[in-house]
């Protein structure tokens, strides 16, 4: 509990605020990454969700709709989590947005080496802005957006696995089956 202002919320010295961005493709958004979220959001006043353009990957969903699917996620909670998107180095946006951290999520230890070398360089590229690790809740550790992609692909079974109207969303772009 802040004592000058009666507030809970985490602020630095100078009494700013803590702000954080969570970057990723996102396409789409699963219960995984609302869980790295929602976990943030007990450490940082705002997370920023930051919808990356990957040039190495081609999404199922535009850009648009991921941001969309996301807000719809975090409905009535826009105060502390905005989205946004970019096209380049998520440092520059975090000093953007004056931030000062970048969430990256784990799930498994084939993930830190990537996100260990990736964390490196933007702290070679800005010293001021630090990345904090967030380990995904155990019960989504094995979900993956392309693993979603997948089973929902040949019509399996996804529920529970993303929100509602994201599920809509993907069996909607995969009507015709297995393709």
């Amino acid at each position: 509990m802040n004592e000058q202002t009666g507030s809970s919320a985490a602020t630095t010295p100078e009494g700013k605020h803590r702000i954080a961005i969570y970057p990723g493709t996102f396409d789409p958004i699963t219960f995984g990454h609302m869980d790295i979220i929602k976990r943030g959001l007990e450490l940082f006043d705002k997370i920023i969700v930051a919808v990356a353009v990957n040039a190495q990957k081609t999404p199922l969903f535009d850009l648009e709709k991921r941001c969309a699917m996301i807000r719809e996620c975090f409905k009535g909670q826009e105060d502390r989590v905005e989205v946004g998107s970019t096209e380049g180095l998520i440092v520059e946006y975090a000093l953007q947005k004056g931030a000062g951290t970048i969430i990256r999520g784990l799930r498994a230890i084939s993930d830190f080496d990537y996100e260990f070398q990736l964390a490196l360089m933007n702290r070679r590229l800005e010293r001021s802005v630090e990345t904090v690790f967030l380990m995904t809740g155990f019960r989504w550790i094995y979900i993956s957006s392309t693993g979603i992609k997948n089973a929902a692909r040949c019509q399996g079974n996804i529920s529970g696995l993303v929100p509602k109207h994201v599920e809509k969303a993907l069996k909607a772009k995969f009507i015709h089956g297995c393709q």
